[in-house]
């Protein structure tokens, strides 16, 4: 099957990550899955090989490319990896320093971008909270100036990595509401009064660590505002284009794994004296799944080329998500049931698959969210 992208640039770099994924996680992919996480060590392998750097400046110990190289290595990561919680896991800095690159300045990239992208410290983002869901104008986590510091009291949920991260790119509120009140302070985790509260227990993403996070009157120097006060919205929304993007290439790297997966079973398996290929049924549901991969795959691709040439529109990159994830989600359905009985047990990657797919059309913007803002930029 064609890919994303496959200039020669990318194709090097893709084989590049497709010896590190079997070498160092697709031998362990189930067994990290059940313990719900990977090593920490894994970080540092990935910075040496140059992964973690990958659409970072050289000047902060980034390996350069743009990203699509990002995605390239996102996708190889599933495909060779077999593990969507790894490759989450390992690319939670992907939302979590991005503010501070636009914004951040140099004292702060050197701080916070340069050790996570050495394999040195684990970052993360946090935004949602217990009762604001995708509303993030309402966030109600507060910091309030006392001198050079911020006093921060809150909650934050589903953070990805938030159980092992070093610091969190936090939105607060410091001023009025909604949108004009927001702004953003990396909150180190040593900080008195930062507690991972909860390891959050998911139907997927098992490997990679999710978590509510609270803030007891946590004292974050001033020194830690990323940009100007109460400008952090705009930070936050530039954020979720490219995070959209990357969602949609995981849902083609892991509809294309769970149809590899079945191709290979219904070769293999035997039903009435011949293998599962040999019934039409089969060929045309293979055929289907094939299909609908390719069609996600030109539109996603299409909208990141666009992306790339700097026509970035948030309404392409939402339509771009919901047909990967409705795509992704019925190409695994399928694979649980062209596996029959086996794709029900855990030892099955279609299994864990399937599992994995149910978060896409809720994270990164829910599917329902997605729809209102193609119909708000359309004018209807």
């Amino acid at each position: 099957m064609p890919y994303l992208f496959e200039k020669e640039d990318h194709a090097a770099l893709r084989e590049q990550v497709r010896r590190f994924a079997a070498k160092e996680i697709a031998p362990f992919a189930h067994a990290w899955e059940e313990a719900e996480e990977f090593p920490r060590e894994l970080y540092g392998k990935a910075a040496a090989a140059g992964l973690l750097g990958l659409g970072h400046p050289e000047a902060l110990g980034g390996t350069g490319g743009d990203l699509s190289h990002v995605l390239v290595a996102s996708e190889e990561l599933v495909l060779a990896g077999h593990s969507v919680g790894t490759c989450v896991g390992l690319g939670s800095l992907g939302i979590a320093l991005p503010p501070i690159l636009r914004l951040g300045n140099d004292e702060q990239k050197r701080r916070f971008v340069t050790p996570v992208l050495r394999g040195e410290k684990i970052s993360a983002l946090a935004i949602t909270e217990p009762g604001g869901g995708s509303d993030v104008a309402s966030l109600t986590t507060r910091a309030v100036r006392d001198g050079d510091h911020f006093v921060v009291n809150g909650a934050k949920t589903f953070i990805t990595s938030g159980v092992r991260a070093d610091f969190v790119t936090t939105a607060v509120r410091t001023g009025g509401p909604k949108h004009s009140g927001i702004s953003l302070l990396v909150i180190e985790r040593t900080t008195p009064g930062f507690h991972v509260s909860k390891k959050l227990k998911k139907m997927g993403w098992w490997a990679s660590d999710t978590a509510e996070l609270t803030f007891e009157d946590c004292r974050v120097p001033a020194a830690n505002l990323i940009g100007e006060e109460n400008e952090g919205f705009v930070a936050i929304m530039m954020n979720f284009v490219a995070e959209r993007l990357a969602l949609a290439t995981q849902c083609v790297a892991i509809a294309e794994l769970a149809f590899r997966q079945s191709l290979a079973y219904a070769r293999e398996r035997q039903a009435f004296d011949k293998p599962l290929t040999g019934f039409q049924v089969t060929r045309h549901k293979l055929a289907e799944m094939q299909t609908r991969i390719a069609a996600a795959r030109a539109l996603t691709g299409e909208v990141i080329t666009r992306y790339l040439a700097g026509d970035e529109q948030p309404s392409l990159a939402a339509m771009a998500k919901n047909v990967a994830t409705d795509m992704c989600s019925a190409v695994t359905d399928q694979a649980v049931q062209l596996h029959g009985g086996f794709g029900y047990m855990r030892e099955q990657m279609v299994e864990r698959l399937y599992r994995d797919a149910r978060l896409y059309p809720i994270g990164g913007g829910t599917r329902e969210i997605m729809n209102e803002l193609i119909a708000k930029a359309e004018g209807y």
